[in-house]
């Protein structure tokens, strides 16, 4: 897996990066199929804003958060990429397979 983390009026210091990285490595528990994931941190006078991109087998998966701590846009960041790349893996497996090998009564 490919990380990039790039940031917009904010310089992304080793802990900020160092946080992304530990914090999207749960993603790898989920699905192994992720090739890249690029994540923008952006700030803008008050609010702090995460968004990432990544980039699945069969397509990608883009999520966003805006809070007033960088550390908690990009924990609710994760928590939105957890629950979208769930939902992916889970349209990708076959479900039909298993009504084969039931046995039907008549």
């Amino acid at each position: 897996m490919q990380l990039s983390v790039t940031g917009h009026h904010i310089d992304v210091t080793e802990s900020l990066r160092n946080y992304v990285g530990t914090k999207l490595a749960r993603l790898e528990r989920h699905f192994d199929n992720m090739t890249d994931i690029h994540c923008i941190l952006t700030v803008e006078k008050l609010e702090h804003r995460a968004e990432a991109t990544v980039y699945v087998g069969g397509g990608t998966i883009h999520a966003d958060s805006v809070q007033d701590d960088m550390y908690a846009a990009i924990d609710t960041l994760v928590d939105k990429l957890d629950r979208q790349v769930k939902k992916h893996k889970e349209k990708l497996t076959d479900h039909h397979a298993r009504e084969v090998a039931k046995p039907r009564f008549r």
